[in-house]
């Protein structure tokens, strides 16, 4: 009984969603504030963990949804229309960031090298040690990371947000994984 509930609701979202969408087609703004509105807290979590600044989330968020309302044609309902947004935003963000390294590359400090700062606290220490870790990882194996253990989305999920099979996402994750555990082993000893 219970899985049928289930999915009735999910049958009931995307007929939603669906009438939504052609409602937005037809140029109705209401309908597209909804499913904004409906999307944007998990696409915002999504991008912030793969660009890990508020400010440059919130740009990539909007920037995702101007491309999905002018694309929106193209969604033929073959996937939820979450997953086909999360493909976007996924695709958003790895360009925008690729673009906001290199101008980060080209830019000179103006002061000189700032002063040390005092070491953070054990916790703060082991936060910022793990999130470098994570931020250092092939874009690849940290989108499939942050999308699946951080983020909560399954294999089938990510294969189509990013279009690649689901075994090659496995395979991502199981590296991912891998190198972080490379990685952080020396961060075990100290804990220990």
């Amino acid at each position: 009984m219970r899985t049928q509930t289930a999915s009735a609701t999910l049958y009931d979202r995307r007929v939603d969603e669906s009438q939504l969408i052609t409602r937005v087609l037809d140029g109705d703004r209401e309908a597209a504030r909804q499913l904004y509105d409906a999307h944007a807290p998990r696409v915002y979590r999504l991008v912030y963990r793969l660009c890990g600044e508020e400010e440059l989330a919130r740009d990539f968020t909007q920037d995702t949804f101007v491309r999905a309302f002018d694309q929106l044609t193209r969604f033929r309902g073959e996937a939820a229309f979450s997953t086909w947004l999360h493909r976007i935003a996924v695709t958003t963000t790895s360009n925008a960031m690729r673009k906001v390294k290199r101008q980060r590359l080209r830019e000179t400090a103006i002061d000189g090298i700032p002063e040390p700062a005092a070491p953070p606290p054990a916790d703060d220490d082991l936060r910022a040690r793990l999130t470098a870790a994570i931020d250092a990882l092939p874009e690849i194996y940290r989108t499939t990371l942050v999308m699946h253990d951080i983020e909560g989305f399954t294999h089938p999920e990510i294969a189509s947000a990013l279009g690649v099979p689901e075994g090659t996402c496995k395979s991502r994750l199981f590296q991912a994984r891998a190198q972080l555990r490379k990685v952080l082993a020396p961060l075990a000893e100290e804990l220990e």
